[in-house]
């Protein structure tokens, strides 16, 4: 059953008779996604720091938002969350998830780094990964002017971003490096087929749509052909074992919650540590709507949670003396 808070969203979104984003050319559907995320939102909270820096890219300057916790100058090395925004590749930037940067830093009590990567149409795949990665590599290798620890390094993010997050940890572990400590994905994207069940059983009526899919594979993909391209469709990915623990959250009237509960199901199968948790009466991108739904705040305080436990479970691994040393 629909969550009584997702149902009075709908019914009023649906009396505003708002144009959908897939009917409006990218610009102003980018313009109309932030507008809605704005009246959503709860309030931002303070915390220690912001900072906008730049890092190198392979196709110039890459856009990233350093968040700290109060209490938590750069001399003191911490545990991060490479955090990549949502958004179907196409919308979405550094503001439209600012107040949910504010709100893993400050509750899990690390550092977030969220990479403004490159968007479709006028830069089609694989640019949006080749920058997430790209930026994640860089961090990794400047933790400790970043003040951040090299050994606690998480990549999170939701829909497109969650996408983006589980490729990097498949492309960190084929590439010798970042090792990550942790992957928190929210209700991700995970197999451009699009052949899940859920695509047809929520593709009407629950915010993102199957048409609204179809828009902004429009406007990322280079051709057909990607969809079947692992970075893309991680769940296709001819290796899933030696990746970082997972929690996978999901939306039980989203159309990716199959892909989403697919790619735990695969994750677990090969040995990887995978926490899968469906809110069921809930429909996608309802993390960032805490303002009109209160489950959405719940959901941010256990990302938080499992973010901070799984560093803290690091911490100690690497606290502790080798038998060697022993």
């Amino acid at each position: 059953m629909l969550d009584a808070d997702a149902r009075k969203v709908l019914d009023l979104m649906s009396s505003k008779n708002l144009p959908s984003l897939e009917l409006m050319p990218p610009m102003l559907a980018r313009a109309s996604f932030k507008a809605g995320m704005f009246t959503s939102q709860p309030a931002a909270p303070q915390i220690g720091s912001v900072e906008n820096i730049v890092v190198p890219g392979p196709a110039g300057s890459i856009p990233v938002r350093h968040y700290r916790p109060a209490g938590m100058p750069k001399q003191e090395a911490i545990a991060a969350l490479v955090f990549f925004h949502g958004g179907g590749f196409t919308l979405g930037d550094l503001d439209t998830h600012d107040t949910l940067c504010r709100q893993l830093c400050e509750e899990a009590g690390v550092a977030v780094l969220s990479v403004d990567y490159r968007l479709g149409p006028e830069h089609k795949f694989p640019a949006a990964h080749v920058d997430g990665f790209a930026a994640l590599q860089w961090i990794a290798a400047h933790a400790t002017e970043l003040g951040i620890s090299p050994h606690c390094i998480a990549v999170g993010g939701d829909s497109a971003g969650g996408n983006i997050a589980a490729s990097c940890a498949i492309m960190a572990r084929d590439s010798g490096g970042p090792k990550l400590a942790f992957q928190l994905l929210i209700y991700p994207a995970t197999d451009f087929r699009c052949i899940a069940p859920s695509h047809q059983r929520n593709g009407k009526g629950y915010l993102l749509t199957a048409s609204m899919i179809e828009y902004f594979c429009a406007c990322y993909l280079a051709s057909d052909a990607d969809r079947l391209d692992w970075r893309l469709s991680p769940l296709l990915a001819a290796e899933h074992a030696r990746l970082p623990p997972a929690l996978i959250m999901t939306a039980g009237f989203d159309p990716l919650v199959d892909e989403g509960r697919a790619y735990a199901e695969q994750l677990r199968a090969a040995g990887n540590l995978v926490e899968y948790i469906c809110y069921e009466g809930q429909f996608h991108g309802f993390i960032t709507m805490g303002r009109v739904v209160a489950q959405a705040n719940d959901a941010v305080n256990l990302c938080a949670e499992r973010l901070k436990n799984s560093c803290a479970l690091i911490g100690k691994q690497n606290a502790m003396p080798s038998a060697a040393s022993s």
